[in-house]
């Protein structure tokens, strides 16, 4: 693993294998490992893949928390200063694509394939929005473009709160049936143990800050009926919170863009089914012309 400092934070993040660089941007509340057999496929395949822990989650650290202004030195007894409400830890995702932005000037990459699933997915779009000159392919996977409902934000809101009162234990354990299809907990154990162990290792102040961030999570409809580049939408089969409606709602969106439904996966198709996964993920990459020369 390498390290930036970027944005007054230190971002974790593998850099592996040399040609045409794709950078992958994991989800919430996992790190860079949930892209390991893609890490280890494509760049052995000729790729030079990225995969940085997002800020708070991971290797990766958060920024240093705002000090309050200081009080003036005098004050009336009877009108005690006033302390400032503390604010609760919030990183919306123009903050995670502007990490994603300056990682890419620390490794002097000017265009990439860029990816991402769920959250990761929605940095990606985020991405789009600001900087889609510095982006020659899309992949969204198991992610949704629609702007975060008045229901989602009261529910976030609080998944932060408890996350941040009783940690992020509990909430791992319950909600590991949703995050893969129940055959791959069966089935595939040390992948569900994988899953499991990236969520117990999040840090809850990340986790909360994120979710906080994504409460006021705007729609992308427009800027991705917009997109001049080639695009991938990939979805599970058996995707609980981004199901496949969800994909072909984005696959309409998008110009041009490819649809690919990964069978019997749930919302984690990258480790449930890498093989299925990297398949696809090989073909769109194939099909965009190379911009540096493959070792034969």
């Amino acid at each position: 693993m390498s390290t930036a400092q970027v944005n007054g934070i230190e971002l974790g993040y593998d850099d592996v294998g040399a040609g045409d660089a794709l950078v992958l941007v994991h989800g919430h509340p996992f790190d860079r490992t949930m892209w390991q057999p893609q890490i280890d496929h494509f760049s052995q395949a000729g790729y030079r893949v990225i995969a940085p822990d997002l800020r708070g989650y991971g290797r990766s650290t958060t920024a240093p928390a705002e000090q309050p202004a200081e009080q003036p030195a005098e004050q009336p007894a009877e009108q005690p200063a006033e302390q400032p409400a503390e604010q609760p830890a919030k990183t919306t995702l123009d903050v995670f694509a502007r990490d994603v932005e300056a990682l890419l000037d620390c490794l002097e990459l000017h265009r990439v394939v860029l990816g991402g699933l769920s959250m990761g997915g929605q940095i990606v779009m985020e991405c789009h929005r600001l900087f889609p000159e510095r982006i020659r392919g899309l992949v969204l996977a198991d992610t949704s473009p629609v702007a975060e409902t008045p229901e989602g934000r009261i529910g976030r809101n609080r998944l932060a709160d408890r996350l941040l009162g009783e940690g992020i234990g509990g909430y791992a354990e319950e909600v590991l049936p949703k995050m893969v299809a129940p055959a791959t907990i069966t089935g595939q154990p040390e992948v569900a143990a994988h899953v499991l162990t990236m969520m117990r290792n999040t840090a809850p102040e990340g986790a909360a800050a994120a979710l906080r961030g994504r409460a006021e999570r705007p729609g992308y409809e427009d800027s991705l009926s917009r997109a001049a580049v080639p695009a991938l939408v990939v979805v599970g089969s058996e995707d609980e919170f981004t199901p496949v409606s969800g994909a072909r709602l984005l696959h309409r969106i998008v110009p041009g863009a490819t649809l690919a439904v990964i069978d019997g996966a749930g919302h984690l198709p990258t480790l449930e089914r890498p093989t299925e996964f990297s398949a696809v993920l090989s073909d769109f990459l194939e099909s965009i012309p190379h911009t540096v020369p493959r070792e034969r």
